[in-house]
């Protein structure tokens, strides 16, 4: 649905990243190596950027 602003385990601000991590990966960049360069080393941060599937555009149809 919606990126959260925060890190679900520890807390780190990670929305304002989602942008360009989105922008880049789709310009054909690695992932890994995206995320590397935005400075998000902690797997539980890793993992908010990498598994979120952005489904707003769907629901917004049905509300």
């Amino acid at each position: 649905m919606i990126i959260p602003v925060r890190c679900f385990t520890c807390g780190k601000v990670i929305g304002s990243y989602y942008e360009v991590f989105k922008r880049r990966v789709e310009g054909g960049e690695k992932p890994g190596e995206v995320l590397d360069s935005l400075g998000l080393k902690r797997y539980c941060c890793r993992r908010m950027l990498l598994t979120h599937a952005d489904l707003i555009d769907d629901i917004a149809k049905f509300d």
